[in-house]
């Protein structure tokens, strides 16, 4: 036993120079971001623009690396498998938390190999309705739906998408009586609902923006914490009377899990300076709501949506696609 705990105290100290080492030279070469999506979507967009200011700020360049596929499941595997020493980290998103529930035998372990450096920010959904469904706010609509059972459907990007999750939670929390029509993405989905052939959808705010300030859509709330900047107007699907009731679509960067705290805390730094860049900020035109904060509040929101989103999976029976 005491020829063991020598071996193992050996194998302790000569670990501490090399994460030493790493935390004092970091960062001395380029830094990878990985967007687990394809280019010119919202992720890919938001990662470049704070990849440009952490550049700035750490002096070394920083690339966004494109690797899309199975649901963000190809990038996410190719930084949990990094090394951990600061140089390769993943813009993740709100598909991480669902993953664990919806995707059979994943290539990694979210906590155990990756751990959150900052809670980047979110974007609401909003919940809209074709102009014929004879239910004006989230109570009406709850009640319509409960005299007419299985009579209305909501549209969804599909089986474990934000817009089918939402469904499933107003389901959940108030119980709404709705038939859920999935779609091949929210693209299809909301232009059923436009042309009336299905009578409601949860979408990101910025896609149903246009087609409400159009006239083309009602919208009865958004589904974030506070109300959206971009339609103060409308309540919070809390305020119009569903309590818990929160969603978004959300983003957050991660690091291999063994990278060095030093290293972790000079990264967090950067990123939440980034996000109060104006060149970044703009994107608030584009309904990111952006909040920063510590590594721990970046950890527990993580765990809040993992906890939530596996309880509404498990109790709905969701299956991905």
């Amino acid at each position: 036993m005491k020829l063991l705990v020598r071996v193992l105290a050996c194998v302790f100290a000569s670990a501490l120079p090399f994460t030493q080492g790493i935390a004092q030279s970091w960062p001395s070469g380029p830094i990878k971001l990985v967007a687990p999506t394809a280019p010119g979507g919202g992720v890919d967009t938001l990662a470049r623009a704070i990849a440009a200011q952490v550049q700035n700020s750490l002096g070394v360049p920083v690339v966004v690396d494109n690797k899309p596929g199975g649901s963000s499941v190809i990038g996410t595997e190719f930084v949990a498998r990094a090394a951990p020493d600061g140089n390769t980290l993943l813009m993740g998103y709100s598909v991480l938390a669902t993953n664990k529930f919806l995707v059979q035998k994943l290539p990694y372990d979210l906590e155990a190999d990756l751990i959150p450096v900052s809670y980047v920010g979110y974007i609401p959904l909003m919940l809209v309705a074709a102009p014929s469904l004879p239910a004006n706010t989230v109570q009406e609509l709850v009640a319509l739906s409960k005299a007419n059972p299985g009579k209305y459907q909501y549209a969804s990007g599909g089986a474990g998408s934000s817009s089918h999750l939402s469904g499933e939670m107003l389901k959940s929390l108030a119980g709404a009586d709705l038939a859920h029509i999935p779609y091949k993405g929210d693209a299809p989905a909301l232009n059923d609902v436009l042309a009336g052939h299905v009578p409601m959808m949860f979408v990101t705010l910025t896609s149903a923006l246009p087609h409400v300030k159009a006239g083309k859509l009602k919208a009865l709330a958004t589904t974030g914490d506070r109300r959206a900047a971009l339609a103060p107007e409308l309540p919070t699907m809390i305020e119009a009377g569903v309590p818990g009731f929160e969603t978004k679509a959300w983003y957050m960067i991660l690091a291999p899990k063994k990278t060095p705290r030093d290293v972790l805390e000079k990264l967090n730094a950067a990123i939440n300076a980034a996000i109060a860049d104006p060149s970044v900020q703009k994107l608030t035109a584009q309904g990111v709501t952006f909040i920063g904060g510590t590594m721990p509040q970046a950890e527990t929101f993580l765990n809040s949506e993992i906890k939530r989103w596996g309880q509404v999976i498990t109790a709905a029976g969701i299956k991905a696609d």
